[in-house]
């Protein structure tokens, strides 16, 4: 071996080790603040999908969990599921460790109450979850009334109602997908940084918030802004933990909340997508270890990422292949 090879290899292993040493250490520095059992974890957007499946995947090991989400007969579902998973762990059946709060995450009101039953009962918290979102499946300009027809369109020009339409879809988009998470981050962050000995958030962001595709255009680009807004706020608060969860395909329901009322035009998610519950697993690790970006699958994810910088046409075009998308 060349005394270059050898060096680069030393080089390597260091370079490993010391990967490997920050996240041991940074996952010992949580545990010896915030027990598991005695971590209170907060998970917006858990009646369904991802959130439901941290709300399990938290009350397995025994943290205590609040939930929240609009649908009351769904939240009641999820405390009832999370209680039976918590007495495996040797909590009590009168001991009350999963409560559900009724809220939508765009109104402000009601995160107020949220945060107020935080106080009242738990004193504070010590992780929030934020994973609610719509998704939108159609192409801007067939929101718009338009069909294209080869490098034309049908009508030639959208029509005041066409761009009326697509505005109001466009609000929708945001309203959960940036407004909600901001309202979220202003109700909770303070109390979140003054009662937690290791506060952490994590963010539930999305693939297409980082690596554009077609069809995709209103749900890429406000799941972008959302992620922007929690990246800056990571370096206004320095002193809690972000974590960016940036999966690709997830199985499960989600594309029903299109606010589009567009098609799901990829090869079925249920089929390839990633599991819900290996998602949620991955998550949890990721908090417990202070990571910044966790990409699932890594490979997929993070040379999608890279290799939009460095080919980006040969990525559009492999998006659009995927999406069966033909400009």
């Amino acid at each position: 071996m060349s005394l270059g090879a050898g060096s680069a290899s030393v080089l390597a292993l260091a370079l490993a080790v010391l990967f490997v040493s920050r996240r041991l250490l940074r996952r010992s520095a949580r545990a010896t603040k915030v027990s598991k059992r005695d971590e209170r974890v907060l998970i917006l957007g858990a009646s369904s999908g991802i959130g439901r499946a941290l709300a399990h995947e938290y009350a397995r090991r025994g943290a205590r969990v609040c939930v929240t989400a609009r649908r009351t007969d769904e939240l009641k579902k999820v405390v009832e599921e999370c209680s039976a998973l918590q007495e495996t762990r040797g909590a009590s059946a009168k001991e009350t460790r999963a409560l559900s709060v009724a809220a939508d995450f765009t109104n402000v009101d009601e995160m107020v109450h949220l945060r107020d039953v935080l106080e009242r009962d738990w004193s504070g918290v010590d992780t929030v979850i934020v994973c609610a979102g719509v998704s939108a499946l159609r192409p801007l300009m067939e929101v718009a009334g338009l069909e294209r027809d080869g490098r034309s369109f049908t009508p030639s020009q959208a029509t005041a109602e066409g761009l009326k339409h697509t505005v109001d879809v466009a609000r929708k988009a945001v309203n959960v997908n940036y407004l909600g998470p901001l309202v979220s981050a202003v109700a909770l962050l303070p109390l979140l940084q003054n009662t937690s000995q290791s506060p952490s958030i994590l963010l539930i962001s999305s693939l297409a918030a980082l690596v554009p595709a077609p069809t995709r255009t209103l749900y890429g680009s406000t799941k972008a802004a959302s992620l922007m807004l929690y990246q800056s706020l990571s370096i206004e608060h320095p002193t809690v933990a972000f974590t960016f969860a940036v999966p690709a395909t997830v199985r499960g329901g989600f594309r029903a909340s299109a606010v589009d009322g567009g098609p799901v035009r990829e090869a079925n998610p249920d089929t390839h997508g990633l599991r819900l519950e290996d998602v949620a697993a991955r998550c949890v690790r990721a908090v417990d270890d202070g990571e910044k970006f966790v990409w699932m699958p890594y490979v997929f994810g993070r040379f999608g990422q890279l290799g939009y910088w460095l080919v980006p046409r040969l990525v559009e075009r492999l998006a659009g292949r995927k999406y069966n998308f033909t400009a």
